[in-house]
């Protein structure tokens, strides 16, 4: 006799969601057409499901506890080589204390998310940090306050329903350092008001998590529509090999309010590069990433697939040209497409001053490169 338990039915409605996803997203209903369409479809779902293990099954807003969102070998919602991000499930019934490092970070900001507490794609940015306003350490170290009584530096409030945090930590070097374990920031959180008895897991507990991890996957799936139906904000361009205009993402659920964002898709010939020119602003951070169409980086551990400031060979007049081609061209700045004809090109600037100028891009024959 079965014994029926909350879990075995979360856990039953997380294979029908499974099963939903393979019929429906990974297939022609989202323009998916082609074999690789289709392999590539399931890869990102197992890294969306490892992401809603990891980062929901066992999340607790009242002992909560960082969480590394992205890595090499788990990515989704637009992940960054030169980036390490974690994430932690909080409420504003409750205080915490945030301590972490630097750790050589040229960028470091803090965010409230709201809408993220039953796993799902967060909904509003509701309030950032950078590190200018934060007190940072000589060695790197900082800590800060989360919730709780306003105070004029290191403290981010917490609204009425805010769910979680995101910290970001940029970095600008010769190598991707999303890659390396040695150069993970320790970043750690602590309640400091919570008076609730500790409890051991239940039922009730175990049925929770399933469904948050659930819902993380669904909400970045079959609840987001395909690229070309849905209203995209304005950093986000449809036409092939033609950046928008960098601008603020404003309120947007898990961005940094206080980047420029552009970003196209790219399309390209076997026989084709795209020659990518402009200026790179003053800011604390730049860089420009291939993505594929699921919001994954390329692989950034063993091809160059991104560019950051620190990367990029300048022209004499302190312009930049950058090369996307499907084999190395032999001339400098070449970011691998991985031989993969479409891709989206995603371009970061944290903290720019002044005007950003808008790269250009444009298609050429490879032989004339």
């Amino acid at each position: 006799m079965t014994i029926k338990t909350e879990s075995r039915q979360a856990l039953h409605e997380l294979i029908d969601l499974l099963q939903e996803i393979d019929r429906r997203w990974a297939g022609p209903e989202w323009n998916l057409a082609s074999e690789e369409d289709i392999y590539g479809a399931h890869r990102a779902l197992m890294h969306m499901l490892e992401g809603g293990l990891v980062g929901h099954f066992e999340a607790d807003p009242v002992r909560p506890h960082f969480r590394r969102i992205v890595t090499p070998t788990r990515k989704f919602t637009g992940d960054n080589g030169d980036a390490i991000y974690f994430d932690a499930q909080v409420s504003n019934q409750y205080q915490y204390i945030v301590k972490g490092n630097m750790n050589g970070a040229v960028y470091l900001s803090v965010t409230v998310e709201e809408g993220t507490g039953d796993g799902s794609l967060g909904s509003k940015t509701a309030g950032v940090l950078n590190q200018k306003q934060i007190d940072i350490a000589d060695d790197g170290s900082f800590s800060l306050r989360i919730g709780g009584e306003p105070a004029e530096r290191n403290f981010l409030a917490l609204t009425e329903n805010a769910s979680g945090i995101t910290t970001r930590h940029y970095f600008e070097e010769q190598t991707c350092v999303a890659a390396d374990p040695s150069r993970e920031p320790l970043m750690t959180i602590e309640n400091v008001t919570a008076t609730d008895e500790l409890t051991s897991y239940n039922d009730a507990s175990v049925a929770a998590g399933i469904r948050r991890a659930a819902q993380f996957v669904r909400t970045r799936t079959i609840l987001q529509p395909p690229m070309a139906n849905a209203k995209q904000p304005a950093f986000v361009g449809l036409s092939p090999n033609e950046f928008p205009k960098p601008v603020l993402p404003d309120d947007l659920g898990l961005a940094a309010a206080d980047a420029h964002y552009s970003m196209a898709p790219y399309y390209l010939a076997p026989d084709e590069a795209l020659v990518m020119t402009g200026r790179w602003p003053k800011a604390c951070f730049a860089n420009v990433c291939l993505w594929n169409r699921f919001q994954q980086t390329f692989d950034y551990r063993n091809h160059q697939i991104s560019l950051n400031r620190a990367q990029t060979e300048l022209e004499a007049d302190d312009s930049f040209k950058i090369i996307l081609a499907h084999q190395d061209p032999g001339v400098k700045n070449w970011i691998s497409t991985e031989g993969r004809a479409l891709g989206l090109v995603f371009w970061r600037f944290m903290l720019a001053e002044g005007e950003i100028e808008t790269p250009q891009a444009e298609v050429v024959k490879f032989s004339d490169l």
